[in-house]
């Protein structure tokens, strides 16, 4: 058996065929082995060998080795021109492969190394299908895909000196099974080195159980440079070349849909605390990368903390007048948010910049002007809603301060305005730039998925709650609820957010309305102070996909942030009113798009992703306001990014809605490594409606 065994193992030959040196064998050793392989190969996994016992070819293989073998036990000398017979073929077999990987990197854009080997081409096909490779050879699904997805059958096309043209049937293949399925060891180890698998990725694939077919083709001459083979691999039996090519599922075609403009997020602290550009030689030539795959324009923050750091109304705005310049020279268009929260602290923050300084030394004085929960705990990421019309900051509200903040920019930037070079500005409105309270901040311990904690404990906002109570006739109502449970509760747990529980009952639903029109009164109040700064241009507020909780009765997490829409109300529509009257544009995070472990399985916190993006979509077109988007993790594969797609260009919809705009987040070195930017690319081009090669 142990002879039996090395037949099937990788050979030199096979190891010069990927680029290696080759040591002169026996040759009638290399043809016999040849031809028993060809006789034995095997296309497909389950069912597909056609061969005799294992017992039957160890007897053949001793009666080959005995008549190879005389009585004396000395090998047979090989004739000179069979030595030079096998490095012809062996010459003939090098040059095929160095055509099939110049095809693939000409081709496929796969960045296959010089002397690649066979595993280096396995590796890429798995990587492109969304598999993780690591450098010792272990594949797995990537968490983004959640489960592991089935195989995709391949097709083998078999190279030959006959000029007939043999189609066979193969049985599928299954890769969950591989291990297991094989009759024996030695099918085991032939099967490993005569195919590859690769697994289906894609949300637009061919479900596991539908039938699939593979064929074996003949051909004579076969040119691989001529013909190219895109995401193939090769192996060779005896004389015959044998290439095998995973079948191509299609994918909705974009091409001819809306025009998408892509924005680039560039990152929070290219800008830094001196209101200097950092890096900017480095910065040029990622902005001149992303003009040449025809971006449309780059996001921008303009942190409040570091344009007015040091004194009420002293503006610095030198380090973002640069960077505009920058922008302009590239001719590219610019979004930019005027973030009047802090940075450091949530997902995503890679750089510190607190609010102003002197806002700060306000804040140790009175801490009432930051949000605060019921056990008093100060969050000072944003100023609470509560000093909207307080005039706390040296003399000025809250309200003041954010509208002399936005006149600032508007003068300071006028050309860019004039020229269109700036096509939107968003707005600013609580923790993270979003329109909503700070009710899950992790500096205070939240994890998700608890449903967080109500923020309206600071001595403004229970005034405000005081004085509904009183309007409202029920004075005894000024409180917060005493059951809303801790920042990692469940709603089965508390027995305001429960089935049943006081969220519905009277004082329950006027506290909730009383909550959740703070937030709208808030944004109100700023977008008509925009749409007075900048008349005549494109302004948008931010909304968070609070998706956790939303299929339990209460939607507690939601409750929390501000957004009163249990399952018997639509909380989004009075939102997305208010952006209405402003005519303002909504930018709402595309949740769910690249899902990661845990919050892939939304059983136990009973989420839905998709469901809350259904009805925020649907809420502000209905009301005829705009949509633009951003993804809520990072995103470098083809799966992300067909998912982005989908939401942006709903399939079939009645209406042809759209987003008008999105924004990747964010150029990054990652982003800048080829394969990722040649899937970024790709992905630009189908938000633009073009044409795109399936590759």
């Amino acid at each position: 058996m142990s002879s039996e065994m090395q037949k099937f193992q990788t050979s030199e030959d096979d190891d010069d065929e990927m680029g290696m040196d080759v040591k002169e064998e026996d040759d009638e050793d290399e043809d016999d082995d040849d031809k028993n392989t060809a006789n034995q190969v095997m296309v497909g996994v389950e069912g597909g060998f056609t061969s005799t016992s294992s017992n039957n070819r160890f007897q053949q293989n001793q009666q080959y080795q005995e008549q190879l073998t005389p009585q004396g036990g000395s090998r047979r000398c090989r004739p000179m021109e069979e030595k030079e017979r096998t490095k012809l073929r062996e010459r003939q077999r090098r040059a095929i492969t160095a055509k099939i990987l110049t095809g693939l990197r000409r081709h496929g854009n796969y960045n296959l190394r010089v002397r690649a080997d066979i595993n280096d081409v396995i590796a890429a096909l798995a990587r492109e299908a969304g598999w993780v490779v690591l450098p010792d050879g272990t594949t797995f699904p990537s968490r983004s895909q959640g489960t592991k997805p089935a195989a995709v059958t391949p097709t083998t096309v078999v190279t030959s000196s006959s000029t007939q043209m043999t189609p066979q049937q193969t049985s599928p293949a299954s890769l969950g099974g591989m291990s297991s399925s094989y009759q024996s060891t030695v099918e085991y180890n032939a099967c490993q080195m005569k195919d590859i698998f690769v697994p289906s990725s894609s949300p637009y694939d061919v479900t596991s159980n539908a039938p699939s077919q593979t064929s074996a083709l003949l051909v004579e001459g076969l040119d691989v440079q001529d013909d190219p083979i895109i995401g193939g691999s090769m192996d060779a039996v005896d004389n015959r070349q044998v290439v095998i090519i995973p079948q191509r599922l299609q994918e909705r075609d974009f091409a001819g849909t809306p025009y998408v403009p892509v924005y680039v997020m560039l990152p929070l602290g290219v800008i830094n605390m001196k209101c200097e550009l950092v890096d900017p030689d480095s910065l040029l030539n990622q902005l001149r990368f992303l003009k040449a795959i025809n971006v449309d324009g780059v996001v921008i923050n303009a942190w409040w903390g570091i344009v007015e750091a040091h004194g009420p109304q002293v503006y610095n705005w030198s380090g973002y007048k640069r960077l505009f310049q920058v922008v302009r020279d590239l001719k590219l268009k610019l979004q930019v948010v005027l973030c009047f929260h802090e940075c450091g602290g949530n997902l995503g923050d890679d750089v510190i910049i607190p609010l102003p300084n002197w806002v700060a030394e306000i804040g140790l004085t009175n801490p009432d002007i930051y949000f605060t929960d019921r056990a008093g705990r100060r969050n000072q990421e944003c100023l609470s809603w509560g000093i909207d019309k307080e005039r706390v900051l040296r003399g000025r509200t809250a309200v003041e301060v954010y509208f002399d903040y936005m006149r600032s920019f508007r003068t300071e930037f006028d050309l860019f305005f004039e020229d269109g070079t700036i096509s939107l500005i968003e707005i600013g409105l609580g923790p993270c730039g979003e329109l909503r309270y700070p009710s899950n901040p992790v500096k205070h311990g939240w994890r998700y998925p608890g449903v967080g904690e109500f923020q309206c404990y600071d001595q403004y906002l229970l005034k405000s709650l005081r004085r509904a109570a009183e309007t409202r006739g029920h004075s005894f109502w000024a409180r917060g609820p005493d059951n809303s449970g801790s920042y990692n509760s469940q709603p089965k747990e508390t027995g305001f957010f429960c089935d049943g529980g006081d969220y519905n009952g009277h004082y329950g639903r006027f506290f909730l309305g009383w909550y959740s029109q703070v937030l709208i009164d808030h944004g109100d109040r700023l977008m008509a102070l925009a749409r007075m700064a900048f008349e005549g241009i494109c302004i948008a507020a931010k909304l968070s996909g609070i998706y956790w909780w939303y299929k339990s009765s209460s939607h507690a997490a939601e409750l929390t942030a501000g957004f009163y829409n249990p399952c018997n109300r639509d909380g989004y529509a009075p939102i997305m009113a208010m952006l209405r009257k402003h005519e303002a544009g909504l930018n709402f995070t595309c949740v769910g798009t690249c899902m990661l472990v845990p919050c892939g399985d939304f059983s136990g916190e009973l989420g839905d992703p998709e469901g809350l993006n259904w009805q925020v979509l649907n809420a502000a077109w209905d009301a005829l306001v705009p949509v633009s988007s951003e993804n809520d993790l990072p995103c470098h594969d083809r799966d992300g990014y067909n998912r982005i797609l989908e939401k942006a260009k709903p399939l079939n919809d009645p209406d042809g809605r759209h987003f008008t705009s999105f924004t990747y987040l964010s150029v990054s070195l990652l982003l800048m490594e080829r394969q990722n930017f040649m899937e970024f690319e790709r992905f630009v081009k189908k938000m633009h409606g073009e044409a795109v090669l399936d590759v």
